[in-house]
Formats: C-alpha cells, sequence, structure tokens
C-alpha cells in the first residue's frame, strides 16, 4: 500500500510537467494578441493539419484599457477582473475557441496574470474592457471583488513601494513591478479569487497556463493557489489529467532568484535558450555553431524535462525581457529561421514557436522607441482579424512566422524524431554542423561564410529524401533540394554560404 501511495505522490508531482499534447505533437506556438475568432480558424484550417500541439494566448482576462499611448500591447498585462472580455473577444467567443481547438486536438494554454492588477496610476473608473469599475488608488476592484487589504503594499519595504534593488528577492516579490498593484498571495482568500479563475478556464476546457511573472511570487504562495486547481476535463483529456504549467522566471544568472526555485511547480521558461543561441548564430563574442554539440544542460541550462524553450517571447523581441540585443526575431529572418531549425531539431526542452505582428520599428540611441506598439487595430482600437494571402502568409501586418515554410516543416521534423537520441554530430571546428535524430532525421547547418560540400554519416535508411527547408515532399516528387542516402547512411550536402536558407532537414517522412 505504502509503494502504491509513493506511486501516486511521484505521479502527481510529475503531472504539472506533461504538455498534455496529443501523442505525435511535440510544439506550440504563441499566437500573440490574435482574436479567439482566428484562433479557431486557425486551429482547424493550419494547426491541426501541421501538427502543431497547441496555441499559447495572450491573457483572456478584463484589463486595463490604455489610451496613452493608444492601446499598447501591454494593457493585457494590467487585470481589471477575471471576466473573460479583452480585445481578443468575449467569454462566448473564448468557448468557441476552446472547444473548436479541442475538437482538432490543438489546445490551449492561457497567459494568466495573478501576481497584479493593474498600476497603481491607473485611476479610477470603468475604462477597462468589460467597462467594470475600478479605482487604483483606493486598490478597490468590486469585480473580483479585491479592496485594500488584499494587496502587498504594507509588507514591501521600500520608500517607493516599487521593487528598487533585483538582489533582494524580498522586494522582488513583495513590492511592486513597473507600479503595478502587487497581489497578497499569502492570503487564502486571494490565492482562492485566482484558483476561481482558473478553474473556470480549466472548466472550459483549456489545457494549462503560463504564469506571468511568476518570478515576482512566492514559490509557496505559486503552489497554494496550484494546489486548488481542478484536473481537466475528461471531454478531451484522460481521466486524472492535471494542467500544464510553466512559469515566467528570468534567470540569466547573478540574481539571488533563480529558475530552479520554481522547479516543484511545474516547467519554467529557460531564458538562456534564446540568449545564447543568438549570441552563436550571430557569431558574436567569438562563438561557432561547432560549440553547440553539448547544447542544454551542458551550457549550464535547467533540466530538459523541466524546460520550455523559445527563440524568442513576445517581450524580448521588442529589446526588453532578457538576452538584449543578441535575441533573434522575424526582423531577421535568415538567422532566425536557422536557430528555430535547431531549436525544434534538437531534443533539449519543450518547444514554443513565436507567432508575432509587426510595428513600425523607429530607433533612438538604439532604443525602439515605438516597442509600445499594440497589435494590427482599427481605428476604434478593436484589433484586425488575420487574413491569409494566396500564398498562405498571412496579411494585416499580421507574420506568422509558424506559417513560414521552414518553421512549419521543422515542426513537423519535431513530430517525426520525437523520442529518437541525439546522434551523429558533426562540426568543421567552426560554423558547419550536423547531427542526427535516430534512424528517424538529419539536419545539417552551413552559417560559416564560405561554402560547405561533405558527405556525411546520416543514420536514415537508404533511399531519396525530400529537403524540408528548401521545399517538401509532394506526392512522388519534391519541391526543393533531393537528398540520396546510400546504403550505408552517408549522404553529400552541399550548402552555399549564399543560400536563402543555409541549412536542409530530412526526415522518414519525406522519402519518396
Amino acid at each position: 500500500m505504502r509503494v502504491f501511495l509513493l506511486l501516486v505522490a511521484f505521479e502527481l508531482s510529475w503531472a504539472q510537467y506533461n504538455p498534455n499534447t496529443k501523442p505525435g505533437r511535440t510544439s506550440i506556438v504563441h499566437l500573440f494578441e490574435w482574436r479567439w475568432a482566428d484562433i479557431a480558424l486557425e486551429c482547424e484550417r493550419y494547426l491541426a493539419p501541421n501538427g502543431f500541439g497547441g496555441v499559447q494566448i495572450s491573457p483572456p482576462n478584463e484589463n486595463l484599457v490604455v489610451t496613452n499611448p493608444w492601446r499598447p500591447w501591454w494593457e493585457r498585462y494590467q487585470p481589471i477582473s477575471y471576466k473573460l472580455c479583452s480585445r481578443s473577444g468575449n467569454e462566448n467567443e473564448f468557448k468557441d475557441m476552446v472547444t473548436r481547438c479541442n475538437n482538432v486536438g490543438v489546445y490551449i494554454y492561457v497567459d494568466a496574470v495573478v501576481n497584479h492588477m493593474c498600476g497603481a496610476a491607473a485611476g479610477s473608473g470603468t475604462h477597462s474592457t468589460c467597462g467594470s469599475y475600478f479605482n487604483s488608488e483606493t486598490h478597490d476592484f468590486p469585480a473580483v471583488p479585491y479592496s485594500g487589504w488584499d494587496f502587498n503594499d504594507w509588507k514591501c519595504k521600500t520608500g517607493s513601494g516599487e521593487i528598487e534593488n533585483y538582489g533582494d528577492p524580498y522586494q522582488v516579490r513583495d513590492c511592486r513591478l513597473v507600479s503595478l498593484l502587487d497581489l497578497a498571495l499569502e492570503k487564502d482568500y486571494v490565492r482562492s479569487k485566482v484558483a476561481e479563475y482558473m478553474n473556470h478556464l480549466i472548466d472550459i476546457g483549456v489545457a494549462g497556463f503560463r504564469i506571468d511573472a511568476s518570478k515576482h511570487m512566492w514559490p509557496g504562495d505559486m503552489k497554494a493557489f496550484l494546489d486548488k486547481l481542478k484536473n481537466l476535463r475528461t471531454t478531451w483529456f484522460a481521466e486524472g489529467t492535471r494542467p500544464f504549467i510553466f512559469q515566467e522566471v528570468i534567470d540569466l544568472g547573478g540574481e539571488p532568484i533563480k529558475a530552479s526555485d520554481y522547479y516543484g511547480n511545474g516547467r519554467v521558461t529557460e531564458f538562456k535558450y534564446g540568449a545564447k543561441l543568438g549570441t552563436v548564430i550571430r557569431k558574436w563574442s567569438g562563438e561557432k555553431m561547432a560549440y553547440l554539440k553539448n547544447w542544454g544542460e551542458g551550457w549550464g541550462f535547467m533540466p530538459s524535462d523541466k524546460a520550455v524553450v523559445f527563440v524568442d517571447n513576445h517581450d524580448n523581441q521588442r529589446g526588453h525581457g532578457a538576452g538584449g540585443s543578441a535575441i533573434l526575431t522575424f526582423w531577421d529572418s535568415r538567422q532566425y529561421k536557422m536557430a528555430v531549425g535547431f531549436m525544434l531539431a534538437h531534443p533539449y526542452g519543450f518547444t514554443r514557436v513565436m507567432s508575432s505582428f509587426r510595428w513600425p520599428r523607429y530607433f533612438e540611441n538604439g532604443k525602439d522607441i515605438n516597442d509600445w506598439v499594440g497589435p494590427p487595430s482599427n481605428g476604434d482600437g478593436s484589433t484586425k482579424s488575420v487574413t491569409i494571402n494566396p500564398d498562405t502568409t498571412c496579411g494585416n501586418d499580421w507574420v506568422c512566422e509558424h506559417r513560414w515554410r521552414q518553421i512549419r516543416n521543422m515542426v513537423i521534423f519535431r513530430n517525426v524524431v520525437d523520442g529518437q537520441p541525439f546522434t551523429n554530430w558533426w562540426d568543421n571546428n567552426s560554423n558547419q554542423v550536423a547531427f542526427g535524430r535516430g534512424n528517424k532525421g538529419f539536419i545539417v547547418f552551413n552559417n560559416d561564410d564560405w561554402n560547405m560540400s561533405e558527405t556525411l554519416q546520416t543514420g536514415l535508411p537508404a533511399g531519396t529524401y525530400c529537403d524540408v527547408i528548401s521545399g517538401q515532399k509532394e506526392g512522388n516528387g519534391c519541391s526543393g533540394i533531393k537528398i540520396q542516402v546510400n546504403g550505408d547512411g552517408t549522404a553529400y550536402f552541399q550548402i552555399s554560404n549564399s543560400a536563402e536558407d543555409p541549412f536542409v532537414a530530412i526526415h522518414v517522412d519525406a522519402k519518396l
């Protein structure tokens, strides 16, 4: 009996690390600021057919409407209540999206903003996405309800009430992050309100949560509200399935708060991943792709089974959040595709692909002063729909990196090689590298300033393969490059340093 109880406890303790994606689907995409109606359509027409496992959505709850600057993206991170109405849609549209996406096996992961409410200077009134009244000066949020008793002001020991020193973990967790009113999560009432909100989303059918600003909450307080969460709905998930939890903790080293403080609650965002990979692909600081042979824990990253990894996210693609100018984004499309291709081919971590919108970049003193600009919008501030062009790219200034052929096909590559070991590493001591995933897939990069011409051991069965970067398998042929794998598993690769995409990837499902 004791062994059984220990096994049950072990399974429960590991449950929140499981992304709950359907078998054979290994990546999620962040459809940043998309409308619920557009996400529902995208699940059905594109994400499910191309093997995506799920969607991280923008915060769905009521937020402050900010008009100076005009409707910035960050207004979504200033909660007014836990009602489900935002620029992305109302509660009925949210339910429709979750149902339609779940029905095609693409699950929804909610960006949960529960560390704080809106900024202290937001004032009072009904300028919120549902029209609920609030007063930030008196800390009054009747639509929850929260009152002055439910905030941490008395606990914060700085004169300003703000975080002044990131070297002090008490300040980081008890004081205001950029003036946002910090919730007293040590109070059972506050924990219960947070859990009530998250359980409402679980009742609708979501599969898990990205917990925003986790670094600014005590891990024990988080555990207390996470322990109150229900199991996922049995309409779509096996009985007893726990919600997937991944926590936003920016840990680049050098601060007392560590990502490891949060392992007990679920997975954690590995911010070192995109910062280091960007530095390597850019060839900054003497870094070379040859050094990626021990990528992952060998680079000081967290254990693979605790990590959610990404090349960029909605914060650091705008130059803040973590990683600085090393972060690769859609603005650097050639290098970006290589970085995302490497991430999706490599076995480390659980992968999240970014899907962005364009904004008019304008630099002063090296800083983009338009980094606040919100999603493509109509004159009244409502979000524009995501239109699809005849070539399957997106219109209306939606970037849709997940629809780029190279990235979509690497999402499929990762599904094909899932569970296969990291094998057949090769490098030229510089920026030409290659590696396999068991006997299922092989990828080759040329990030040097000269052409590559090499015969390499792929580990794959003999035959003709379609490169899924320059094209893909279509019927009985390839729309891009063909690669011939010999009887001994070797193949010849020629990659020009001036190629639009200087990498090649083949897998067993792309074999003629």
